[in-house]
């Protein structure tokens, strides 16, 4: 979760939404987002809303973190009220590395997400995981709880590339973590990779590759170095002891996490994103990328509902005395005009494998998919159909495709 948020109109103190807003929560699928905003120790690269032990100091703690959650879900089932959403269909536990909080933090979290709401029969839960923060004993416990999917951040099996990112884990502890994972039980193993480090060989990122494939997880992300002001690295490029990311390697990483994951039995499905079934796709993300809605819990957590979005105070401490006061931590909203949310959706649907239906675009967006088609960055067969689906060279120049078939 990005440390810088958008402005916003305010929101009420009760957290109340417009009854248009709530009129048919969930139509579309509902899940749930749970921020931990706790780290070990902060990577290099990361402009995410997380703190360390020496960064909260004395205002906030992990320790009483879920008993807070659990109160800005009781405010959630107050706002919804008589229009509650059919059922979660999804719950992310995000951070941050939410599996520094007791394993039985997370089950009491998600239990109380499920008396709330009632979670569906088949609901994906997945948490995300730093490698060291694991082990089988707590591996277990989550899957007992009811987690059905975890997220592990491997980012690279080079340990150069691990200690330019400043990752702390060793560069074979993350294909063991998730072999622990799919022995507690776990159906559903993700790797995180991060492709274009400076420093990083071609043969390193061939090896990343290589660990991940034998690893036996089902889904793999792989997302190009993005330097963010403000991180330990961004200061390190300004100082001239690391170069910055070329945009050419990048492309380079990309083609070979594509011919590698591809010959493994995976398939794209988001730009980012390579499954090795249906079943094993983020059925979470899919809810962003589609229009869904989700209630955002923790700090700096974004929800939407109903064409409201809204996102919460970014400080672990002033989240919390909001919520002891009975307030909304809510710190702004905005609600999406027309114009925006198709904005959203071409941005969104165009980065999925089942592209966009060439109908929803005006006639200057038909011209700019026109351009696209001719260019090879969308696929031929599939624009016959009526859909606007990436080529892989598409997928490489997804903004530039984007913003093509906007006014």
């Amino acid at each position: 979760m990005p440390g810088v948020l958008p402005d916003g109109e305010t929101v009420p103190v009760d957290g109340s939404l417009p009854a248009t807003a709530t009129a048919a929560v969930g139509a579309r699928g509902f899940g749930v987002y749970v921020h931990v905003p706790f780290c070990a120790s902060r990577c290099g690269y990361c402009d995410f809303n997380t703190y360390t032990a020496a960064e909260l100091g004395g205002g906030a703690s992990r320790e009483g973190y879920a008993d807070t959650v659990l109160a800005e879900l009781a405010l959630a089932a107050r706002v919804l009220g008589d229009n509650p959403p059919p059922r979660v269909d999804t719950v992310f536990v995000g951070g941050g590395t939410p599996t520094l909080l007791p394993a039985d933090d997370l089950a009491r979290i998600l239990d109380g997400i499920d008396r709330t709401w009632g979670l569906a029969a088949d609901a994906e839960v997945t948490t995300e995981a730093n490698p060291e923060s694991v082990t089988p004993e707590s591996l277990k416990l989550l899957r007992a709880a009811g987690y059905t999917r975890i997220s592990l951040g491997m980012q690279s099996a080079s340990p150069g590339v691990l200690a330019i990112l400043d990752r702390t884990h060793s560069a074979g502890r993350a294909t063991a973590a998730a072999l622990e994972a799919r022995d507690a039980g776990f159906a559903h193993v993700n790797l995180d990779l991060i492709y274009g480090t400076p420093g990083e060989r071609a043969e390193d990122f061939a090896a990343s590759l290589e660990q991940v494939v034998a690893a036996g997880v089902d889904h793999v992300s792989a997302y190009a170095l993005i330097v963010e002001d403000g991180t330990r690295l961004a200061a390190r490029m300004r100082r001239g002891e690391l170069a910055y990311p070329s945009d050419d390697v990048a492309a380079d990483r990309y083609l070979a996490a594509e011919a590698a994951l591809d010959a493994a039995g995976f398939s794209w499905y988001e730009v980012s994103n390579w499954a090795r079934s249906d079943q094993a796709r983020c059925r979470h993300n899919l809810l962003y990328w589609t229009g869904a809605d989700w209630w955002g819990l923790g700090p700096g957590a974004h929800s939407h509902v109903g064409g409201v979005r809204w996102w919460n105070v970014k400080h672990p401490s002033a989240y919390a005395q909001r919520l002891a006061a009975g307030a909304s931590p809510g710190l702004a909203r905005e609600v999406l005009t027309v114009d925006e949310a198709h904005m959203e959706d071409v941005m969104l649907r165009l980065r999925l494998a089942s592209g966009l239906p060439l109908a929803v675009l005006d006639a200057a967006g038909r011209a700019g998919a026109e351009r696209a088609l001719a260019g090879g960055l969308l696929a031929a067969d599939e624009y016959a159909a009526g859909r606007a689906v990436l080529t892989v060279r598409g997928r490489l120049l997804a903004d530039a495709v984007v913003r093509d078939l906007l006014p």
